[in-house]
Protein backbone atom coordinates (compact mmCIF):
# COMPACT_ATOMS: atom_id res chain seq x y z
CA UNK A 1 0.00 0.00 0.00
CA UNK A 2 1.41 3.40 -1.27
CA UNK A 3 0.93 6.38 0.55
CA UNK A 4 0.71 10.06 -0.77
CA UNK A 5 -0.48 13.18 0.86
CA UNK A 6 -3.02 15.80 -1.13
CA UNK A 7 -4.98 18.70 0.05
CA UNK A 8 -7.61 18.51 -2.52
CA UNK A 9 -9.77 16.06 -4.56
CA UNK A 10 -9.20 18.59 -7.60
CA UNK A 11 -8.78 16.26 -10.94
CA UNK A 12 -8.65 13.40 -8.55
CA UNK A 13 -10.40 10.01 -10.12
CA UNK A 14 -11.19 6.74 -8.10
CA UNK A 15 -12.67 6.26 -4.84
CA UNK A 16 -13.35 8.71 -2.12
CA UNK A 17 -13.91 7.31 1.78
CA UNK A 18 -15.34 10.04 3.82
CA UNK A 19 -15.69 9.75 7.29
CA UNK A 20 -19.05 11.61 8.77
CA UNK A 21 -19.66 12.03 12.69
CA UNK A 22 -23.08 11.77 13.34
CA UNK A 23 -25.96 14.61 12.90
CA UNK A 24 -29.35 14.81 14.41
CA UNK A 25 -31.86 12.53 12.79
CA UNK A 26 -34.45 14.85 11.79
CA UNK A 27 -31.88 17.55 10.66
CA UNK A 28 -33.22 19.64 7.54
CA UNK A 29 -29.78 20.52 6.91
CA UNK A 30 -28.03 17.40 4.78
CA UNK A 31 -24.53 15.99 4.90
CA UNK A 32 -22.58 18.19 1.95
CA UNK A 33 -18.90 16.97 0.52
CA UNK A 34 -17.58 18.55 -3.19
CA UNK A 35 -20.88 19.43 -4.58
CA UNK A 36 -22.59 15.95 -2.91
CA UNK A 37 -25.49 16.16 -0.35
CA UNK A 38 -27.09 13.48 1.49
CA UNK A 39 -30.65 13.90 3.63
CA UNK A 40 -31.15 12.22 6.86
CA UNK A 41 -33.63 10.46 5.71
CA UNK A 42 -30.67 8.31 3.89
CA UNK A 43 -27.14 9.11 5.73
CA UNK A 44 -26.49 10.62 9.11
CA UNK A 45 -23.67 9.23 10.14
CA UNK A 46 -24.88 6.65 12.39
CA UNK A 47 -22.10 4.26 13.53
CA UNK A 48 -21.24 1.08 11.63
CA UNK A 49 -23.46 2.67 8.78
CA UNK A 50 -22.18 3.75 4.95
CA UNK A 51 -23.42 5.19 1.93
CA UNK A 52 -22.12 5.05 -1.82
CA UNK A 53 -22.55 7.74 -4.38
CA UNK A 54 -21.53 8.40 -7.49
CA UNK A 55 -20.31 11.84 -9.08
CA UNK A 56 -18.06 13.12 -11.80
CA UNK A 57 -16.44 9.28 -11.86
CA UNK A 58 -16.16 8.99 -8.37
CA UNK A 59 -17.04 6.81 -6.27
CA UNK A 60 -17.98 8.54 -2.81
CA UNK A 61 -18.05 6.56 0.32
CA UNK A 62 -19.38 8.22 2.89
CA UNK A 63 -19.02 6.15 6.43
CA UNK A 64 -21.04 6.56 9.69
CA UNK A 65 -18.54 7.29 12.71
CA UNK A 66 -21.26 8.09 15.34
CA UNK A 67 -21.04 10.85 17.63
CA UNK A 68 -18.07 9.37 19.40
CA UNK A 69 -15.40 6.66 18.52
CA UNK A 70 -12.57 4.72 20.46
CA UNK A 71 -9.37 3.75 18.45
CA UNK A 72 -10.60 -0.08 18.51
CA UNK A 73 -14.24 0.92 16.72
CA UNK A 74 -12.56 2.99 14.14
CA UNK A 75 -10.40 0.40 13.44
CA UNK A 76 -12.65 -2.23 13.06
CA UNK A 77 -15.23 -0.14 11.09
CA UNK A 78 -12.48 0.84 8.38
CA UNK A 79 -11.57 -2.55 7.61
CA UNK A 80 -16.03 -3.38 7.62
CA UNK A 81 -15.20 -1.39 5.10
CA UNK A 82 -12.25 -2.57 3.38
CA UNK A 83 -13.74 -6.19 3.71
CA UNK A 84 -16.86 -5.87 2.25
CA UNK A 85 -16.92 -2.79 0.26
CA UNK A 86 -14.01 -4.06 -2.02
CA UNK A 87 -15.76 -4.01 -4.73
CA UNK A 88 -16.40 -0.34 -4.76
CA UNK A 89 -12.53 0.62 -4.48
CA UNK A 90 -10.17 0.69 -6.84
CA UNK A 91 -6.68 1.17 -7.49
CA UNK A 92 -6.57 4.62 -6.34
CA UNK A 93 -8.52 5.53 -2.99
CA UNK A 94 -8.28 9.08 -1.25
CA UNK A 95 -9.02 9.53 2.34
CA UNK A 96 -10.34 12.51 3.64
CA UNK A 97 -9.54 13.63 7.32
CA UNK A 98 -11.68 15.72 9.43
CA UNK A 99 -9.89 18.71 10.62
CA UNK A 100 -10.83 17.38 14.53
CA UNK A 101 -9.12 14.05 13.53
CA UNK A 102 -5.74 13.34 15.96
CA UNK A 103 -3.05 10.96 14.74
CA UNK A 104 -4.01 8.21 16.57
CA UNK A 105 -7.20 8.03 14.96
CA UNK A 106 -5.61 8.71 11.30
CA UNK A 107 -3.38 5.12 12.34
CA UNK A 108 -6.31 3.62 13.24
CA UNK A 109 -8.49 4.08 10.21
CA UNK A 110 -5.13 3.27 8.27
CA UNK A 111 -4.40 -0.19 9.84
CA UNK A 112 -8.44 -0.78 9.45
CA UNK A 113 -8.24 -0.39 5.82
CA UNK A 114 -5.16 -2.40 5.19
CA UNK A 115 -6.14 -5.35 7.95
CA UNK A 116 -9.34 -5.44 5.52
CA UNK A 117 -7.36 -7.08 3.07
CA UNK A 118 -6.97 -10.43 5.11
CA UNK A 119 -8.88 -13.43 3.54
CA UNK A 120 -9.40 -16.63 5.57
CA UNK A 121 -9.29 -18.82 3.34
CA UNK A 122 -5.47 -19.78 2.76
CA UNK A 123 -5.94 -23.54 1.12
CA UNK A 124 -8.84 -22.39 -1.40
CA UNK A 125 -8.71 -23.12 -4.97
CA UNK A 126 -10.20 -19.45 -6.04
CA UNK A 127 -9.01 -16.65 -3.66
CA UNK A 128 -10.81 -13.37 -3.94
CA UNK A 129 -8.39 -10.64 -4.83
CA UNK A 130 -8.42 -7.15 -2.94
CA UNK A 131 -7.27 -4.05 -4.39
CA UNK A 132 -4.99 -2.46 -1.78
CA UNK A 133 -3.07 -5.65 -2.69
CA UNK A 134 -2.82 -4.57 -6.39
CA UNK A 135 1.00 -3.31 -6.64
CA UNK A 136 -0.06 0.01 -8.26
CA UNK A 137 -2.83 0.84 -5.41
CA UNK A 138 -2.08 4.11 -3.49
CA UNK A 139 -4.26 5.43 -0.63
CA UNK A 140 -4.01 9.19 -0.73
CA UNK A 141 -4.65 11.41 2.65
CA UNK A 142 -6.75 14.48 1.75
CA UNK A 143 -6.06 16.83 4.44
CA UNK A 144 -4.12 20.65 5.40
CA UNK A 145 -2.19 18.41 7.83
CA UNK A 146 0.57 16.18 7.08
CA UNK A 147 -0.27 12.54 8.14
CA UNK A 148 2.34 10.58 6.38
CA UNK A 149 4.48 9.39 9.38
CA UNK A 150 1.39 8.51 11.31
CA UNK A 151 0.12 6.63 7.89
CA UNK A 152 2.91 4.50 7.58
CA UNK A 153 3.02 3.79 10.91
CA UNK A 154 -0.08 2.54 11.03
CA UNK A 155 0.13 0.28 7.95
CA UNK A 156 3.20 -1.11 9.42
CA UNK A 157 0.94 -1.73 12.64
CA UNK A 158 -1.03 -3.46 9.82
CA UNK A 159 1.49 -5.92 8.69
CA UNK A 160 2.62 -7.45 11.98
CA UNK A 161 -0.53 -8.09 13.23
CA UNK A 162 -1.71 -9.62 9.42
CA UNK A 163 1.42 -11.67 9.86
CA UNK A 164 0.73 -12.55 12.97
CA UNK A 165 -3.35 -13.56 11.99
CA UNK A 166 -1.55 -16.53 9.19
CA UNK A 167 0.61 -17.90 11.72
CA UNK A 168 -2.01 -18.49 14.08
CA UNK A 169 -4.93 -19.04 11.67
CA UNK A 170 -2.66 -21.31 9.15
CA UNK A 171 -3.37 -25.44 10.46
CA UNK A 172 -1.21 -27.55 12.66
CA UNK A 173 0.69 -29.34 9.88
CA UNK A 174 1.89 -26.35 8.14
CA UNK A 175 2.70 -24.59 11.66
CA UNK A 176 5.05 -26.60 13.64
CA UNK A 177 8.11 -25.49 15.55
CA UNK A 178 10.37 -25.39 12.54
CA UNK A 179 8.09 -23.77 10.42
CA UNK A 180 8.03 -20.77 13.80
CA UNK A 181 11.97 -21.31 13.79
CA UNK A 182 12.21 -20.20 9.78
CA UNK A 183 9.53 -17.84 9.71
CA UNK A 184 11.72 -16.13 13.26
CA UNK A 185 14.87 -16.34 10.94
CA UNK A 186 13.71 -15.10 7.67
CA UNK A 187 11.80 -11.83 9.64
CA UNK A 188 14.44 -11.33 11.35
CA UNK A 189 17.10 -10.91 7.98
CA UNK A 190 14.56 -8.43 6.75
CA UNK A 191 13.51 -6.27 9.49
CA UNK A 192 16.64 -6.21 11.32
CA UNK A 193 16.94 -8.17 14.82
CA UNK A 194 19.25 -11.12 15.32
CA UNK A 195 18.10 -15.10 15.57
CA UNK A 196 19.33 -18.26 17.42
CA UNK A 197 17.42 -21.53 17.93
CA UNK A 198 17.91 -24.01 19.96
CA UNK A 199 17.40 -27.87 18.74
CA UNK A 200 16.30 -30.60 20.32
CA UNK A 201 19.91 -31.50 21.39
CA UNK A 202 21.22 -27.87 22.00
CA UNK A 203 18.13 -27.39 24.37
CA UNK A 204 19.12 -30.72 25.91
CA UNK A 205 22.52 -29.66 26.53
CA UNK A 206 21.31 -26.17 27.63
CA UNK A 207 19.40 -27.83 30.28
CA UNK A 208 15.75 -26.82 28.98
CA UNK A 209 13.99 -30.21 30.76
CA UNK A 210 11.01 -28.83 31.07
CA UNK A 211 10.62 -27.61 27.69
CA UNK A 212 11.86 -31.12 26.07
CA UNK A 213 9.35 -32.91 27.92
CA UNK A 214 6.60 -31.16 25.96
CA UNK A 215 7.46 -31.63 23.28
CA UNK A 216 8.59 -35.53 23.60
CA UNK A 217 5.35 -37.37 22.37
CA UNK A 218 5.32 -35.44 18.68
CA UNK A 219 7.74 -35.92 15.69
CA UNK A 220 8.23 -32.63 15.11
CA UNK A 221 11.62 -30.90 16.98
CA UNK A 222 11.21 -28.29 19.34
CA UNK A 223 12.42 -25.16 18.85
CA UNK A 224 13.35 -22.52 21.53
CA UNK A 225 13.59 -19.45 19.38
CA UNK A 226 15.66 -16.86 21.24
CA UNK A 227 15.21 -13.21 18.92
CA UNK A 228 17.44 -10.07 19.67
CA UNK A 229 16.13 -6.48 18.86
CA UNK A 230 19.24 -3.73 19.46
CA UNK A 231 18.37 -0.45 17.80
CA UNK A 232 20.64 1.08 14.97
CA UNK A 233 21.05 4.29 16.69
CA UNK A 234 23.02 4.51 20.06
CA UNK A 235 20.66 5.17 22.68
CA UNK A 236 22.07 6.51 26.33
CA UNK A 237 20.55 4.37 29.35
CA UNK A 238 18.84 2.42 27.12
CA UNK A 239 16.10 0.33 28.69
CA UNK A 240 16.17 -3.34 28.06
CA UNK A 241 12.57 -5.61 27.81
CA UNK A 242 11.94 -9.21 27.36
CA UNK A 243 9.69 -11.06 26.71
CA UNK A 244 8.56 -14.81 26.67
CA UNK A 245 5.32 -16.33 24.55
CA UNK A 246 3.75 -19.50 24.43
CA UNK A 247 4.34 -21.22 21.35
CA UNK A 248 2.82 -24.82 21.66
CA UNK A 249 1.64 -24.95 17.82
CA UNK A 250 -0.80 -27.81 18.95
CA UNK A 251 -2.08 -29.17 22.16
CA UNK A 252 -3.61 -32.25 22.26
CA UNK A 253 -3.77 -32.42 26.27
CA UNK A 254 -0.88 -34.95 26.10
CA UNK A 255 -1.83 -38.17 27.27
CA UNK A 256 -4.61 -35.82 29.66
CA UNK A 257 -6.26 -35.12 26.49
CA UNK A 258 -8.81 -32.93 25.64
CA UNK A 259 -12.26 -34.31 25.74
CA UNK A 260 -13.86 -30.48 23.94
CA UNK A 261 -12.52 -27.77 22.19
CA UNK A 262 -9.36 -29.57 20.13
CA UNK A 263 -10.58 -28.54 16.85
CA UNK A 264 -9.34 -25.36 18.07
CA UNK A 265 -5.83 -25.59 19.74
CA UNK A 266 -3.75 -24.92 16.62
CA UNK A 267 -4.41 -21.43 18.39
CA UNK A 268 -2.39 -22.10 21.07
CA UNK A 269 0.87 -20.73 19.90
CA UNK A 270 -1.06 -17.13 19.61
CA UNK A 271 1.17 -15.93 22.85
CA UNK A 272 4.03 -17.17 21.09
CA UNK A 273 2.65 -15.33 17.47
CA UNK A 274 1.97 -12.16 19.37
CA UNK A 275 5.61 -11.64 20.26
CA UNK A 276 6.81 -13.04 16.83
CA UNK A 277 4.50 -9.99 15.63
CA UNK A 278 5.34 -7.65 18.28
CA UNK A 279 9.18 -8.06 17.33
CA UNK A 280 8.80 -7.52 13.96
CA UNK A 281 6.87 -4.39 14.25
CA UNK A 282 9.51 -2.90 17.16
CA UNK A 283 12.04 -3.74 14.82
CA UNK A 284 10.17 -2.11 11.68
CA UNK A 285 9.35 0.91 13.62
CA UNK A 286 12.69 0.95 15.06
CA UNK A 287 11.69 1.75 18.52
CA UNK A 288 14.86 3.06 20.82
CA UNK A 289 14.70 0.21 23.45
CA UNK A 290 16.26 -2.96 23.33
CA UNK A 291 14.56 -6.09 23.21
CA UNK A 292 14.97 -9.85 23.79
CA UNK A 293 12.26 -12.34 23.23
CA UNK A 294 12.06 -16.09 23.78
CA UNK A 295 9.37 -18.02 21.87
CA UNK A 296 9.64 -22.00 23.18
CA UNK A 297 7.57 -23.78 20.42
CA UNK A 298 7.02 -27.88 20.91
CA UNK A 299 3.88 -29.69 19.64
CA UNK A 300 2.12 -31.84 22.77
CA UNK A 301 0.91 -34.79 20.96
CA UNK A 302 -0.14 -38.52 22.22
CA UNK A 303 2.69 -40.76 21.43
CA UNK A 304 4.28 -43.96 23.71
CA UNK A 305 7.43 -40.82 24.31
CA UNK A 306 4.90 -38.41 25.65
CA UNK A 307 5.51 -37.12 29.66
CA UNK A 308 3.13 -39.13 31.85
CA UNK A 309 0.72 -37.54 35.19
CA UNK A 310 2.74 -37.71 38.11
CA UNK A 311 7.01 -37.71 36.29
CA UNK A 312 9.29 -35.67 37.91
CA UNK A 313 11.00 -33.87 35.61
CA UNK A 314 13.70 -31.05 35.95
CA UNK A 315 13.49 -27.69 35.01
CA UNK A 316 16.40 -24.86 33.43
CA UNK A 317 16.20 -23.35 36.77
CA UNK A 318 17.40 -26.51 38.46
CA UNK A 319 13.97 -26.46 39.78
CA UNK A 320 12.19 -30.10 39.51
CA UNK A 321 7.91 -30.30 38.95
CA UNK A 322 5.93 -32.92 39.91
CA UNK A 323 3.68 -33.34 36.57
CA UNK A 324 0.18 -33.25 37.60
CA UNK A 325 -2.00 -33.00 34.29
CA UNK A 326 -0.26 -32.97 30.86
CA UNK A 327 -2.66 -31.05 29.63
CA UNK A 328 -0.91 -28.00 31.74
CA UNK A 329 1.67 -27.80 29.87
CA UNK A 330 2.07 -24.03 28.19
CA UNK A 331 3.24 -22.95 32.05
CA UNK A 332 6.09 -26.01 31.58
CA UNK A 333 7.45 -24.12 28.61
CA UNK A 334 6.92 -20.62 30.19
CA UNK A 335 8.55 -21.49 33.19
CA UNK A 336 12.21 -22.63 30.94
CA UNK A 337 11.49 -19.60 28.63
CA UNK A 338 11.23 -16.58 31.74
CA UNK A 339 14.52 -18.68 33.99
CA UNK A 340 16.53 -18.66 30.68
CA UNK A 341 16.05 -15.10 30.01
CA UNK A 342 16.46 -13.77 33.32
CA UNK A 343 19.67 -15.81 33.81
CA UNK A 344 21.66 -14.84 30.27
CA UNK A 345 20.28 -11.65 29.04
CA UNK A 346 18.97 -9.71 32.64
CA UNK A 347 15.89 -7.68 30.97
CA UNK A 348 14.42 -4.65 33.49
CA UNK A 349 11.10 -5.19 32.30
CA UNK A 350 9.63 -8.98 31.07
CA UNK A 351 6.29 -9.35 29.71
CA UNK A 352 5.29 -12.98 28.92
CA UNK A 353 2.09 -13.91 26.87
CA UNK A 354 -0.13 -17.09 27.06
CA UNK A 355 -3.38 -18.69 25.69
CA UNK A 356 -2.98 -20.10 29.07
CA UNK A 357 -6.16 -21.29 30.80
CA UNK A 358 -10.01 -21.84 30.13
CA UNK A 359 -10.42 -20.02 33.70
CA UNK A 360 -9.22 -16.11 32.80
CA UNK A 361 -12.52 -17.14 29.95
CA UNK A 362 -14.47 -18.11 33.01
CA UNK A 363 -13.75 -14.75 34.52
CA UNK A 364 -13.16 -12.68 32.15
CA UNK A 365 -15.11 -13.98 29.20
CA UNK A 366 -13.73 -12.86 25.67
CA UNK A 367 -13.49 -9.10 26.84
CA UNK A 368 -10.24 -8.76 27.87
CA UNK A 369 -7.20 -10.91 28.91
CA UNK A 370 -6.17 -11.42 32.52
CA UNK A 371 -2.86 -9.29 34.11
CA UNK A 372 -0.66 -10.25 36.82
CA UNK A 373 2.11 -8.31 37.93
CA UNK A 374 3.17 -7.17 41.99
CA UNK A 375 4.65 -3.96 39.79
CA UNK A 376 2.21 -1.27 39.88
CA UNK A 377 3.92 0.49 37.60
CA UNK A 378 3.63 -1.79 34.95
CA UNK A 379 0.30 -2.76 35.64
CA UNK A 380 -1.21 0.81 35.64
CA UNK A 381 1.13 1.48 32.52
CA UNK A 382 -0.40 -1.82 30.71
CA UNK A 383 -3.40 -1.15 31.34
CA UNK A 384 -3.86 2.00 29.79
CA UNK A 385 -1.79 1.10 26.89
CA UNK A 386 -4.13 -1.89 26.74
CA UNK A 387 -7.35 1.00 27.09
CA UNK A 388 -5.72 3.37 24.67
CA UNK A 389 -6.07 0.58 21.44
CA UNK A 390 -8.74 -1.80 22.48
CA UNK A 391 -6.52 -4.87 23.43
CA UNK A 392 -7.80 -4.59 27.46
CA UNK A 393 -6.35 -5.80 30.60
CA UNK A 394 -7.68 -6.40 34.27
CA UNK A 395 -5.90 -7.11 37.18
CA UNK A 396 -6.34 -10.51 39.50
CA UNK A 397 -4.25 -11.37 42.49
CA UNK A 398 -0.38 -12.46 42.88
CA UNK A 399 -1.14 -13.35 47.00
CA UNK A 400 0.67 -15.67 48.77
CA UNK A 401 -2.27 -17.73 49.68
CA UNK A 402 -2.45 -19.27 46.63
CA UNK A 403 0.86 -20.49 46.83
CA UNK A 404 -0.30 -23.76 47.99
CA UNK A 405 -1.93 -24.53 45.12
CA UNK A 406 1.43 -25.45 43.61
CA UNK A 407 3.19 -27.16 46.59
CA UNK A 408 4.13 -30.61 46.11
CA UNK A 409 5.31 -33.72 48.36
CA UNK A 410 7.62 -35.00 46.02
CA UNK A 411 8.93 -32.24 44.39
CA UNK A 412 9.68 -28.60 44.70
CA UNK A 413 6.61 -27.49 42.74
CA UNK A 414 3.48 -28.69 40.77
CA UNK A 415 2.50 -28.17 37.88
CA UNK A 416 -1.35 -27.69 38.23
CA UNK A 417 -3.38 -27.50 41.28
CA UNK A 418 -6.23 -30.27 40.84
CA UNK A 419 -8.86 -27.86 42.05
CA UNK A 420 -11.70 -26.65 39.91
CA UNK A 421 -11.24 -23.01 41.05
CA UNK A 422 -8.49 -20.22 40.83
CA UNK A 423 -6.78 -22.04 37.50
CA UNK A 424 -5.44 -19.04 36.22
CA UNK A 425 -4.47 -17.55 39.36
CA UNK A 426 -2.70 -20.79 40.39
CA UNK A 427 -1.17 -20.89 36.95
CA UNK A 428 0.12 -17.22 37.51
CA UNK A 429 2.01 -18.45 40.84
CA UNK A 430 3.45 -21.47 38.99
CA UNK A 431 4.87 -18.79 36.72
CA UNK A 432 6.01 -16.85 39.36
CA UNK A 433 8.18 -19.30 41.13
CA UNK A 434 10.40 -18.81 38.05
CA UNK A 435 10.77 -15.20 38.10
CA UNK A 436 13.45 -15.21 40.74
CA UNK A 437 11.24 -12.23 42.47
CA UNK A 438 12.14 -9.85 39.15
CA UNK A 439 10.84 -6.69 40.20
CA UNK A 440 9.26 -6.04 37.36
CA UNK A 441 7.53 -9.20 35.52
CA UNK A 442 4.21 -9.21 33.76
CA UNK A 443 2.24 -12.58 32.89
CA UNK A 444 -0.92 -11.67 30.70
CA UNK A 445 -3.47 -14.92 30.28
CA UNK A 446 -4.84 -13.82 26.60
CA UNK A 447 -6.89 -17.22 26.13
CA UNK A 448 -10.09 -15.58 25.66
CA UNK A 449 -8.98 -12.64 23.41
CA UNK A 450 -6.63 -14.21 20.98
CA UNK A 451 -8.65 -16.41 19.03
CA UNK A 452 -12.95 -15.54 18.62
CA UNK A 453 -15.20 -15.01 16.41
CA UNK A 454 -16.41 -12.16 14.43
CA UNK A 455 -18.21 -10.84 11.64
CA UNK A 456 -14.77 -11.37 9.16
CA UNK A 457 -14.97 -15.12 9.15
CA UNK A 458 -17.55 -17.53 9.57
CA UNK A 459 -15.16 -20.00 12.06
CA UNK A 460 -12.71 -18.95 14.77
CA UNK A 461 -9.58 -16.88 13.90
CA UNK A 462 -7.01 -15.02 15.21
CA UNK A 463 -7.14 -11.41 16.49
CA UNK A 464 -3.40 -10.90 16.79
CA UNK A 465 -4.65 -9.40 20.66
CA UNK A 466 -1.23 -8.60 21.80
CA UNK A 467 0.90 -7.56 18.74
CA UNK A 468 -0.04 -3.75 19.22
CA UNK A 469 -0.44 -3.96 22.88
CA UNK A 470 3.70 -5.28 23.60
CA UNK A 471 4.67 -2.67 20.75
CA UNK A 472 2.79 0.10 22.67
CA UNK A 473 3.69 -0.72 26.13
CA UNK A 474 7.51 -0.47 25.05
CA UNK A 475 6.90 2.41 22.89
CA UNK A 476 5.85 4.56 25.64
CA UNK A 477 8.52 3.19 28.46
Amino acid sequence: MKTNTVVSLDNFSGTILVPAFETYLKSIVPISFNGLEITSKVFFGKKDTHYLAEKNDNTYVFIGLGKMIDYKSLKTVFRRVSSKQKDSFSSNVALVIPEQFTQDQVEAMISGLLLGTYNLGHFKSEKEEHPFLDPEFTLNLVSEKDYLATAKKGIKIAKAQLATYDLVDLPPNTINPKYLSNWAKETGQKYGFDVEVLGYEASKIAGLGAFLAVGKGSENEPQFIILKYTPAIEVEDIKHVGLVGKGITFDTGGLNIKTAGMVHMKCDMAGGGAVLGAMQLIADLQLPVKVTAIVPCAENSVDSKSFLPSDVIHSYSGHSIEIIDTDAEGRLVLADGLSYLIKNFKPEYIVDIATLTGSSIGTFGYECGALFTNNEEMSKKLQENGDAIGERLWPLPLWDVYKSDIESDIADVKNYSGKPVAGAISAAKFLEYFTQEHKAWAHLDVAGVAFGDDEFAKSKHATAYGVHLLTKFIENL
